[in-house]
């Protein structure tokens, strides 16, 4: 079973967001070990990249800061071997197509499944254009993730028709950042999906406290943070380490609770 299924498997997932190289690799290398024991099941590392087009300014910032203190693909590809020597949980990039153009399509994704990368989240490629990607990834073994917006009804179930390892459903339109409301009717997205496959669907976009946790992987099988994590990163730097740890277990604790009543 693929290390990505099997983050599913035991209740609802927690699913946590960094950005590689943020304020710098050692950094984001123990901030990797910490969710992982904090209660993430799965992780994303974001490749910084100088037109984050989905992106808020949290992580706008965040990719300006990692690009600037230094960091490459070669280095996050180091930092991912290293990690996954220790870690267990599946590891996710997500990125944009011009770096992976810029790498070499086949080389990246032998790069992924040689440093034991899962899969990869492309916010700028749209369903209709996957063929660009979807072939190098099938070739290494890489799942390439879906996103579903909150769109018509038959461009949900077709997208998820043909989904792999999990479906990343976008609570609201627009750029990642943390939000008070989150009022996309999800629980139709949700409904809608799982009448197509049966690949796990988590919900992200705009999610920061335990409340909004508990809630969207109540209605679905998990839920996603970036921005509020990236958030304390910026706000504390090399000293993220800790507060990241509290927060990450504040929200796995909210999640599980789902479970457990379910």
């Amino acid at each position: 079973m693929s290390r990505i299924k099997n983050a599913f498997r035991h209740g609802k997932a927690f699913i946590a967001f960094v950005t590689g190289g943020d304020p710098d690799m050692e950094t984001t290398e123990k901030l990797i070990y910490a969710m992982e024991e904090a209660g993430a099941d799965l992780i994303e590392i974001g490749v910084p990249f100088s037109d984050p087009i989905a992106e808020g300014i949290v992580i706008q910032e965040a990719n300006e800061r990692a690009l600037a203190a230094g960091c490459t693909a070669d280095r996050l590809f180091d930092m991912v071997t290293r990690v996954r020597k220790k870690v267990k949980v599946p590891l996710v990039f997500l990125t944009y197509i011009n770096p992976i153009y810029t790498y070499g399509k086949d080389k990246f994704m032998s790069k992924c499944r040689e440093t034991g990368m899962d899969g990869i989240i492309v916010p700028d490629l749209p369903f209709e254009e996957k063929e660009e990607l979807e072939p190098d990834c099938e070739k290494y073994g890489i799942d390439l993730i879906s996103l579903i917006a909150p769109t018509s009804q038959e461009r949900i179930k077709m997208i998820a028709g043909k989904a792999k390892g999990f479906i990343y459903c976008v609570s609201s339109m627009g750029v990642t950042g943390v939000r008070i409301e989150i009022k996309t009717d999800i629980e139709s997205m949700v409904r809608l999906v799982r009448e197509s496959t049966d690949v796990p669907c988590a919900v992200g976009f705009g999610i920061s406290t335990p409340e909004q946790a508990a809630k969207f992987a109540g209605l679905s099988d998990g839920a996603i943070v970036g921005s509020a994590i990236v958030k304390l990163v910026a706000q504390n730097g090399r000293n993220s380490v800790k507060p990241v740890y509290e927060y990450v277990k504040s929200m796995k604790d909210a999640v599980s609770k789902i479970g457990d009543i379910e």
